[in-house]
């Protein structure tokens, strides 16, 4: 693809975003019958999942719990307390990577220790 090619699709991208959202905050908002469909859907759709929200929550609950723990810490700068008080919190993150690329010294695995290599001389 060429340049021209590109910027056209990107203009023609936000055309459309910009399109949808004047038709949503000046036309289908204002209008009592569309927000009662929404919100009829949005009830419908929360009944027939909540099973499957209350598995995927049991299922990652200790993640949840030891994330949750985690930003409290960090919000006082007390991570230094949930390391000691919370180590198996501490694994469930390192294990499930969930600050994503930051270097957080607390959860980052200790470097394997390299045995010193001794030269033998002849």
């Amino acid at each position: 693809m060429d340049e021209n090619s590109i910027n056209r699709l990107i203009m023609q991208y936000k055309k459309k975003k910009e399109k949808e959202y004047n038709n949503y905050h000046n036309k289908n908002k204002l209008d009592p019958d569309y927000m009662a469909k929404n919100k009829e859907r949005a009830k419908k759709h929360y009944n027939l999942n909540k099973d499957n929200r209350k598995e995927s929550y049991n299922k990652n609950k200790d993640f949840i719990k030891a994330r949750s723990s985690y930003y409290y810490y960090k919000k006082n700068n007390k991570l230094d307390v949930f390391k000691d008080k919370y180590p198996d919190h501490v694994e469930v993150l390192i294990k499930y990577n969930t600050l994503k690329g930051i270097k957080d010294p607390l959860l980052v695995p200790p470097a394997p220790v390299q045995p010193a290599v001794q030269s033998v001389e002849e």
